[in-house]
C-alpha cells in the first residue's frame, strides 16, 4: 500500500487535510464507536510540573482546559445511563488530576455508581496533600479493587526520567508510590518508549525497579505497564486508508476511538465538550459536540497521531 511508504518531500506535507480522503485521493479510514468501555474526563491542564515533551502542554500556568466540576461529571454519568453505553471504566487525566480541588468528589461519584476508576497522576505533591490522602484512603476502603492509580514514570532510570520531568522528580514520584504501596492501592505505570531500548529491555528495567521497591506491578502486562510511543507531529507518518485495515491485519474496533471518548472544559466555554480522542485536546476537528449523543458519530483518522500512535503503534490509553 503506497500510503505506508515514507514520503521524501517533508513531514506530512499535504496530508491530513480532508477528513474524507487522503492526499492521494484514497478513502480515509474511519472508526465507529463500536464498544464504548471508557469515558475519560480531563480534570484541567494545570500541573505542578512542566515536562519536556508533554503532549497536552500541561504546566503550572496552562489553564487552556479548566477544572471540570463534580456536577459536570455527574451530568455525563447520567448521560451514560440514558444512552445505555456499556462503559465499565471512568478515567481521569490532566494536567495533574489532583491539582483539581474536587478530584476526590468526582472520583467518589463514579465509584458510587459502580464504575471502575482510573486516575493518571505523577504521584507528587498534589496527591500527597493530607486531605487528598485521607480521601483516597477512604475511597479505597469503601470500594475495594475498584480504584487504580496509573503513575507516570517516564523511564526506570532516575536520570532519564528527570530529563523529562525535572531534577528530583523521580525521587518524589517514588515517595508517592511508596505511600500508595504501603496503603494498599492498586497501581499501574505509564512509561515512554522514546529511549534507546526495545520493549523487552524497557520492561526488564521496570521489572527490576518494581522489585527493588516492592511495587506490585506487572512489568510484562501491557495494561499495567503502559509504554507509550513518541508523539511528534513533525515526524513523517502515513495516512491510513480503508484498505489499511486488511493489509495491516488491524481492526478498527481496536482503536481508542472505538471504545472511548473524553470530556474537557475549555477556558471561557459555557459547558464541557466531548472529544473523540484523549490525545488531541486542541484539534477542533476531533470535538464531537457537547453531549454523548453527539459523540456517537464516526471518527475520521485525520491526524498523524491516528497513524503513528494508534494504528501503527498499537497504543491505548486504557488498560
Amino acid at each position: 500500500m503506497k500510503d505506508l511508504a515514507t514520503e521524501t518531500d517533508g513531514a506530512n506535507i499535504g496530508k491530513f487535510l480532508d477528513p474524507r480522503v487522503t492526499a492521494k485521493g484514497e478513502d480515509r479510514a474511519r472508526v465507529s464507536l463500536s464498544n464504548p468501555k471508557t469515558l475519560w474526563f480531563n480534570t484541567g491542564t494545570l500541573c505542578n510540573i512542566e515536562c519536556t515533551n508533554c503532549y497536552i502542554a500541561s504546566s503550572p500556568t496552562n489553564d487552556a482546559l479548566v477544572y471540570i466540576t463534580p456536577t459536570e461529571v455527574g451530568d455525563y454519568l447520567d448521560q451514560l445511563e440514558q444512552r445505555d453505553w456499556p462503559v465499565t471504566e471512568i478515567a481521569f487525566t490532566g494536567g495533574e488530576p489532583f491539582m483539581n480541588p474536587q478530584m476526590i468528589d468526582m472520583t467518589e461519584s463514579a465509584l458510587a455508581r459502580g464504575y471502575e476508576v482510573l486516575i493518571l497522576t505523577n504521584a507528587m505533591r498534589p496527591m500527597m496533600r493530607k486531605t487528598v490522602q485521607t480521601g483516597l484512603m477512604r475511597l479505597n476502603a469503601a470500594y475495594p479493587g475498584k480504584l487504580t492509580l496509573r503513575i507516570s514514570v517516564d523511564h526506570h532510570r532516575e536520570d532519564l526520567h528527570d530529563t523529562e520531568r525535572g531534577a528530583g522528580a523521580f525521587e518524589k514520584t517514588l515517595t508517592g508510590m511508596a505511600w500508595l504501596r504501603d496503603n494498599g492501592f492498586r497501581m499501574a505505570v505509564a512509561g515512554r518508549s522514546i529511549f534507546a531500548e526495545n520493549d523487552n529491555e524497557s520492561r526488564a528495567g521496570y521489572a527490576a525497579l518494581f522489585a527493588e521497591y516492592g511495587f506490585d506491578i506487572d512489568a510484562q502486562n501491557a495494561g499495567m505497564t503502559v509504554l507509550f510511543p513518541e508523539m511528534d507531529e513533525t515526524v513523517e507518518v502515513p495516512e491510513i486508508t480503508t484498505a489499511c485495515w486488511g493489509i495491516l491485519d488491524v481492526s478498527p474496533d481496536a482503536m481508542m476511538c472505538a471504545s472511548s471518548r473524553m470530556v474537557v472544559k475549555r477556558k471561557g466555554a459555557q459547558k464541557p465538550a466531548v472529544l473523540a480522542c484523549t490525545l488531541l485536546p486542541y484539534a477542533p476537528e476531533f470535538e464531537l459536540g457537547a453531549t454523548l449523543q453527539e459523540a456517537e458519530r464516526d471518527v475520521a483518522l485525520n491526524h498523524p497521531h491516528c497513524a503513528k500512535f494508534c494504528v501503527l503503534g498499537g497504543a491505548s490509553c486504557s488498560a
